[in-house]
């Protein structure tokens, strides 16, 4: 159920990971109270199925909450089941793109060239994830728009307050952030007010972008 619009009005995707299945949700808990609701548990957290089960149950569709480093059919697979409404993958394969398309969620698959974008629209993907988005900055993710104007664009590593209007500025639907929304030390630590803080911050900027 490829529903794009949803994606573009919730304009952050936390990318999570956690240390554990418990981390992750008190990870997810404290993005939801600071307003960012777009939630992607990573499959380098532990048992991120049960962790994509408890905030589908828990949350409901108050949320839009996915799987992210999604590499095989089977992660695909686990994560549809478990309640996941998007699927997310650090690049792009065509079996992979494939197995990720058969579920019928949104699929988000990796890319950064020309040519590495080109093969993710030929393979059927929903968006675009520009990454590691850092590399070129919103200048490179604007000069993708001329070839490419219709194509949803999702940068991803290298998201900052400092910078997220930019990004918007430059044609992203919305953007991932990873470790400057939810930073591996904050976790670590047990900071989740911190986390809360960072997601005001970010969703404050973002709907003002």
């Amino acid at each position: 159920m490829t529903d794009l619009t949803t994606l573009s009005n919730t304009r952050v995707l936390a990318v999570v990971r956690a240390p554990s299945a418990d981390s992750a949700i008190l990870a997810a808990g404290a993005l939801i109270a600071g307003g960012v609701t777009g939630l992607e548990i990573t499959y380098s957290t532990p048992d991120a199925p049960a962790v994509i089960r408890e905030l589908a149950a828990r949350y409901g569709e108050s949320i839009y909450l996915g799987a992210g480093t999604v590499t095989t059919a089977e992660q695909a697979e686990q994560a549809h089941a478990a309640g996941a409404t998007f699927l997310v993958s650090p690049g792009t394969r065509p079996d992979l793109t494939r197995a990720m398309k058969a579920t019928g969620l949104t699929v988000m698959t990796g890319a950064l060239t020309p040519s590495e974008v080109m093969a993710a629209l030929d393979y059927g993907t929903d968006v675009v994830k520009i990454f590691p988005a850092s590399l070129g900055g919103p200048a490179f993710l604007k000069a993708l728009r001329g070839p490419f104007p219709e194509l949803a664009l999702m940068p991803t590593g290298g998201v900052t307050p400092e910078n997220i209007d930019e990004w918007f500025a430059a044609g992203a639907i919305a953007v991932g952030a990873g470790g400057d929304l939810v930073s591996g030390a904050d976790l670590a630590a047990g900071r989740y007010d911190e986390v809360e803080r960072k997601a005001r911050l970010f969703s404050g900027l973002a709907v003002a972008a």
